[in-house]
Order: structure tokens, then sequence, then C-alpha cells
């Protein structure tokens, strides 16, 4: 970690602004990427050098929120016409699909911000609320405040940190590693939803239900 503290301090403050950056929108993306560790080492360097806590914040906060925006309204756009694919129909079926969309209607706010915290799942999040055409105004200020909260949050820690460096980052480790388990049973209950959704019998009443109670059928017999 201290090889990657050296590479940082090395780079002039515009780089380092990109490079933080860059660590923060990534992991929208690419989930491993540790841009906490990076947003920490980065405000643990502002202090002692020409860069800002203030700039590290801001353009690690406004380019977390700007990449999962992207990534929401790329799910906007494009994710009905995958799921409509045969790869798509194999991973979500379409009454799948409508249950994701019933449950960012109820609590889609509330599950926006509170995955913001959890790693792995924050990625995931945003694009099904652009697959279920969640409108904007009720996916950016959970985005925005949750993001502003962590950020801030690990900013702190980072330009507070003093000699104590080694001690911040194993306290973030730790914190990370409870934020993860609590990821991995969000995960596993997903997973189960999914396999019970998938493998269970169709509910009556909506598209390719079958027996007495499917909708085709009932409206057949009706005009016999």
């Amino acid at each position: 970690m201290h090889n990657v503290l050296d590479a940082l301090a090395s780079l002039p403050p515009w780089l380092t602004y990109a490079v933080l950056g860059a660590g923060a929108a990534a992991e929208n993306v690419v989930p491993p990427v540790p841009a906490d560790t990076f947003v920490v080492l980065g405000a643990f360097l502002a202090a002692r050098g020409p860069a800002t806590l203030t700039s590290v914040f801001l353009v690690t906060w406004s380019a977390n929120v700007a990449s999962a925006l992207l990534v929401y309204r790329a799910g906007y756009r494009y994710g009905a016409g995958f799921f409509e694919s045969r790869l798509g129909r194999l991973l979500l079926r379409p009454r799948q699909l409508e249950r994701i969309r019933s449950f960012y209607r109820r609590r889609g706010t509330m599950a926006i911000f509170l995955t913001r915290f959890l790693p792995g799942v924050r990625a995931v999040v945003p694009v099904f609320a652009g697959v279920s055409h969640e409108p904007a105004r009720r996916v950016w200020p959970p985005l925005l405040v949750a993001s502003g909260l962590w950020y801030g949050a690990l900013t702190v820690a980072g330009g507070t940190a003093g000699r104590n460096l080694d001690a911040i980052l194993a306290a973030l480790g730790r914190v990370n590693e409870g934020l993860l388990a609590v990821a991995a049973l969000v995960a596993a209950a997903a997973a189960l939803w999914w396999w019970r959704t998938r493998h269970g019998p169709e509910e009556p009443g909506r598209p390719g239900a079958t027996g007495l109670g499917g909708g085709a059928d009932t409206g057949h017999a009706d005009r016999d």
C-alpha cells in the first residue's frame, strides 16, 4: 500500500485528481476496484501537499455519482431490449423483471440510498433502476446524498490520519469487511429470490400463466 502512496505522491495534483476520480467512477463498472482506499490515500496526501481535501472530496464524489448515473441511463435506454433477447431471458424472465420494477416503485429510493454503502451491490442497483425505468428524480437524490456521506467520511478519515495512516487503512478494511458481509447477505437473498421466482409456478393472470387460472385459456373458454 505504501508503494501506491509513493506513486500518488509523485504525481502532480491534477493527475492525482484524475486518478482518484477515475477510481471512484470505475467502481460502478468494475466493483473490485478499491476506490475507497484510493480516496483515503488521496486525502492523506492532500493534507500534506498542494492538493486540497475539498478538491479530493468534490472530484471523487462527483465522479462516483456521474458514473452511477451513466450506468443508470444505460440501463434505462438498453435494459429492456437486452432482457427481451435470448440471453436476457436466460438471466431474468419477464415476470421476474416485473417484480423488480414493482420493488423499485415501492422502495427504490431507499434501496438506492442504502446500497451505496455496500461494496459490489452499489454497482448493480443503479443498473436495475434504469431497467425498471425509475424516474431520474427518484434516482439522483439518494445517489448524491449517500455518496456524499460516504466519500465525505473517507476524505475526513484520510485527511486527519496524521501518522496513523496504517491504523486508518486497517479500520477501513474492517469496516469494508463488515459491509461486504452485509452485501453477501443481500446477494444471497437476491439469489434465493431469483431461484424461487425462476422455478416457482406461474402466477395466475400473468403472461405465460397456465392452468385453469391462466388468462388466455379462461378467455377462450368464455368465448366458447
